[in-house]
């Protein structure tokens, strides 16, 4: 006799089971530097290739950027308008809403996320 729960069961089982799939998979990119951006960059943390942007919003303004990748660790790389180039290391682009770019006045920078 076939019971008829174990196949349910099994393809439920082999759901959870299933690891999540990350990635990136869009994002709105806020300026908080306190100056205009331009020529906004990605790479992959640990790569070399870095991939334009076509977004730089302005002091206090976001764009949405339009990005898909398998991979959630990023460097963002951008001009910084009277600092010159500016990197934000290790950002985290997976499951966000938005991420916030700061930078105070002795250089130091950090993102928020949303």
């Amino acid at each position: 006799m076939t019971n008829l729960f174990a196949v349910p069961l099994c393809l439920l089982a082999s759901l959870l089971a299933a690891p999540a799939i990350a990635g990136v998979n869009g994002f709105a990119l806020v300026n908080q530097t306190g100056a205009a951006l331009s020529g906004v960059e990605l790479r992959r943390v640990g790569g070399k290739d870095w991939v334009p942007v076509a977004a730089a919003p302005a002091s206090g303004a976001s764009a949405a950027v339009s990005f898909n990748n398998p991979d959630c660790a990023f460097d963002l790389r951008a001009a910084v308008a009277g600092a010159g180039p500016t990197t934000w290391r290790g950002i985290n682009l997976c499951d966000v809403k938005s991420v916030t770019l700061n930078r105070d006045g002795s250089g130091r920078t950090w993102v928020d996320y949303d």
